[in-house]
């Protein structure tokens, strides 16, 4: 059953297209400079422009690869994406496989809320591009399946496809924004979460 459930989660997770040696360096080149402006600066307050000069390219050549500022943070959340999905698919439980689909359905939520807590800007960003772009992603797609499989394992009986969409949408970027700007804290929003997540467990 559980290499049927990595088998699944595998052939939705992928890592980033194959390129040019000199492509994928100026790629690289673009991001670490993104990464580093951001860090300084505040996302909503660094241009591509700005990205551009400091990492020697032109201004096309940024929109070529990447198409926006939301692409732009896309690319550099997925390298974490990813990460996260290697330590679902094959690291040690409870996040990775053998430990109980309850814990590890907790595991995946702490998970990807250190992630985002991490990164709130770079993901709302990445979320708030066109309606609905947040489903259409793969990294989406692979955090609905995981957790759809761990709820029909965990809670029998349970709606574990509609149940884990309804349970995602407690981590969307912009609601956490507003929690933030609400002064509602980053913790305090992890233990509302974590006590609802139990609660859905608990049936």
């Amino acid at each position: 059953m559980r290499d049927q459930q990595v088998s699944r989660l595998t052939d939705i997770s992928h890592g980033p297209p194959r390129e040019r040696a000199d492509a994928a360096r100026n790629r690289s080149r673009i991001l670490t400079v993104a990464a580093e402006l951001f860090s300084e600066e505040g996302v909503d307050s660094v241009s591509l422009d700005a990205i551009a000069a400091r990492a020697g390219v032109g201004k096309g050549t940024l929109y070529r690869r990447f198409g926006s500022k939301a692409g732009l943070a896309v690319a550099l959340l997925d390298a974490q994406d990813r990460e996260l999905q290697e330590k679902i698919l094959f690291g040690p439980p409870p996040l990775g496989p053998g430990a109980g689909a309850s814990e590890r359905v907790a595991a995946f939520f702490d998970g990807y809320f250190d992630l985002l807590d991490a990164n709130l800007e770079l993901v709302r960003l990445s979320e708030t591009t066109a309606p609905g772009v947040r489903y259409q992603v793969g990294s989406y797609r692979f955090w609905q399946q995981h957790l759809s499989l761990l709820l029909a394992e965990a809670r029998p009986g349970l709606d574990a496809e509609c149940t884990a969409h309804l349970l995602l949408g407690m981590l969307d970027a912009d609601l956490h924004h507003a929690l933030r700007e609400g002064e509602f804290s980053p913790g305090r929003a992890r233990g509302a979460l974590t006590e609802t997540i139990r609660r859905v467990l608990a049936g």
